[in-house]
Formats: structure tokens, C-alpha cells, sequence
């Protein structure tokens, strides 16, 4: 808070301007040492006056663990001969973990284990349709159970972006769910088509100027308004959920007008991939600098002067943000030529508004 304060711990400046940490998010392991340790101190430090604050964070987000799936092989005891899953029950066998970046969709890689250990140099196997197929379990993450999953690897063959939305992809953030390396081809799946919407299988740009179709626009602003929503909530599973439905709903949608904002939407949770189209859209400056999208409304008034309402001809329509109040949308209204038409340059004695029409439902 006051690095440079050679008097105190922290002067009354900085700390009312500082205060206490926003978000704090902890591993569910340490959870409750870390909880107990920083609340310990704190508390000393407001109690003694030093500190503004008596609880250190504003909110606590505890995320769960990623569990490992293990993978294993069937030694025939005694032999260095082993067994695929399916006809293991035929022999007396000893279950051994295997490192599973040596596994594929639990098909096992019968070099890579040869060359995986001294001891298995010369394995035989007993094979089921000329594979190995292995066993599996859900565990936690362990060196000992050689199911540590290699980013390197992840990153080697999928791409940053595909790990880090993989991982959201998982399940809800403060659960503990188990890693599975075969159920990562979705995401993929999913960056290798919404690059497609910028670039043709010859690499040619394929971006279009064309104004978008009303459709196209509510689905845009209902991904818009469900992914803020979820980052919020620190529901980064759904807002995943959300761009692939997103993306089946828009088909080969080429649009600027659309492709803009979704790749600005898209900057936190695929980064690179989202600079990288940002810049083949024109833009010099960092995606991370863009302002995020808000889902807009549309927004029809009745303008009535002399105690009548007007016919429909006098019906202001507008978009607004989601975020805007009221309050805001009536002033930005009554500035309209067609309401003052209308009101003739007096402001309006009363007001009312009901639930807008919105291109997000």
C-alpha cells in the first residue's frame, strides 16, 4: 500500500485510498490456512489502529481442484507381459499407473512406453484389435500416479488459447472436476472455426463490410449480455457454452459488424488468437485496451402532449445499453427531434417507462 512510508506501516492517506483487497481467489487446499492467517493479522493490525478495514477481502472465491484421470496398464504377474483392459480378466495381472501423456483417448503409445522406462524395454503386450487399450480412474493430480498433465504438451499440440479455455471449460470454478485430455478437441474445434469466419481454408481474408441481419444482432447482444453476466458470477464454464452456441446460431457469419465486438468478447478468455484478429481487423492497439461490448436495447417511447398519446408515427425508437438507467434513456429521449415536435422546447411535467423490448431476449 505505502512502500516509500519510512514512518508507518501505512499512512492514513493510502490506506483509506487502498482499503482492503476487491477479490482474493485461493487454491481449496490452503484455503482455510490462508483465510485464518490473513484474517488473523488484519484484525490485529484494525484493532491496534493501523488499518481502516477489519476484514481483509471484500469477497473470497476458493477454486477447486483440477483432479487427474489416471491411466493404467495389466502386468501378467510374474512376466513382463502385459494385457489390454478387455482381456485382462482372462489372466492374474498387477495393476500399474502409466504416465498418461503416453495415452491417447486410453489407447496406449506401446514405443513411447518401451522407452518410458529401463524396465520396460523388451514389454510384450497382449493386444485387443491390434491396440493396448488402458484402464482408467478419476485421482488427484499426483507424480506419483504419472497423471500430471504437461501444458507443454497441451500447448505443443492445441495452442495456449485452447488450454486456458479448456480449463474454464471444465466445470463451474469453485468444484473440483477431473482433467480429461479427450474431451479438449471441442474447444479446439471451436477456435479453428471462428478463425475460419475471418480466413478461408487458402488463407485469404474473407471479412465482409455487409450490414448485419437483425438476427445476427440478437444473437450477437444475447452472447454479449450472458457472457458479462457469467464473468460476473465467475461462471466462466457457461460463457464458453454461450460462444459455441453462438457460433452455431451466426453459421458463416463474416461480418465486421458482428466479428468486431465477439472478438473483443472473446480477448479474456482466448487472448492470443483474439489479438491476433484484432489486428487483421485494422486495429493498431491491443485488444486488451478495446472497450468490452455492452448488449444494447431496443427502446420504443409514445411521445403524448395535451393529454393524448400520439399515433404510432410519433413513437420514438432508439438502442441503448443494457446498463443505462431510465432515467438516462427519458433525457436522451426528450432530446430527440421527434419528441420535441411534440413538446414544443417545454420539458415533460411526467414520465413513465415500462419493461423495454430488448434484441437480447
Amino acid at each position: 500500500m505505502d512502500p516509500h512510508n519510512d514512518q508507518a506501516l501505512v499512512g492514513h492517506a493510502a490506506n483509506g485510498y487502498w482499503r482492503n483487497v476487491d477479490l482474493y481467489v485461493g487454491g481449496i487446499e490452503h484455503a482455510t490456512g490462508h483465510l485464518m492467517y490473513s484474517r488473523f493479522w488484519n484484525m490485529f493490525l484494525y484493532d491496534l489502529g493501523y488499518v481502516c478495514e477489519p476484514e481483509p477481502f471484500k469477497k473470497l472465491v476458493n477454486q477447486g481442484m483440477i483432479q487427474g484421470r489416471s491411466n493404467f496398464v495389466y502386468r501378467v504377474v510374474g512376466t513382463n507381459k502385459f494385457v489390454s483392459l478387455w482381456l485382462k480378466d482372462q489372466y492374474k495381472t498387477q495393476e500399474i499407473h502409466v504416465d498418461v501423456n503416453i495415452v491417447r483417448n486410453d489407447i496406449l503409445d506401446i514405443d513411447a512406453f518401451r522407452a518410458w522406462m529401463p524396465e520396460y524395454k523388451d514389454a510384450e503386450f497382449i493386444l485387443e484389435e491390434g491396440r493396448y487399450v488402458c484402464g482408467w480412474a478419476i485421482e488427484k493430480m499426483s507424480k506419483s500416479m504419472f497423471n500430471v498433465v504437461n501444458p507443454d504438451y497441451i500447448v505443443e499440440n492445441y495452442g495456449a488459447d485452447t488450454l486456458r479455455m479448456y480449463e474454464m471449460f471444465l466445470g463451474p470454478l469453485e468444484q473440483s472436476k477431473p482433467w480429461d485430455t479427450n474431451g479438449i478437441d471441442g474447444v479446439h474445434k471451436f477456435l479453428r472455426r471462428f478463425w475460419a469466419l475471418f480466413y478461408n481454408r487458402e488463407g485469404q481474408l474473407i471479412l465482409t463490410d455487409e450490414k448485419a441481419t437483425d438476427k445476427e444482432l440478437k444473437t450477437l447482444h444475447k452472447t454479449i449480455k450472458k457472457v458479462r453476466e457469467d464473468i460476473e458470477n465467475f461462471s466462466f464454464n457457461t460463457s464458453v457454452a454461450a460462444f459455441m452456441i453462438c457460433l452455431n446460431e451466426l453459421g458463416g457469419c463474416s461480418k465486421r459488424e458482428i466479428l468486431e465486438p465477439l472478438t473483443v468478447l472473446l480477448a479474456p478468455f482466448a487472448p492470443h488468437i483474439a489479438e491476433e484478429l484484432w489486428h487483421t481487423l485494422g486495429h493498431t492497439t491491443s485488444v486488451c485496451d478495446a472497450q468490452y461490448p455492452s448488449a444494447r436495447r431496443n427502446t420504443s417511447w409514445k411521445v403524448r402532449s395535451n393529454t393524448r398519446f400520439r399515433s404510432m408515427e410519433s413513437c420514438v425508437s432508439k438502442e441503448y445499453a443494457l446498463t443505462l438507467s431510465p432515467a438516462d434513456i427519458q433525457a436522451d429521449i426528450v432530446r430527440t427531434d421527434e419528441a420535441q415536435k411534440w413538446l414544443e422546447g417545454k420539458a415533460p411535467k411526467r414520465s413513465s417507462s415500462c419493461r423495454a423490448r430488448s434484441s437480447t431476449s
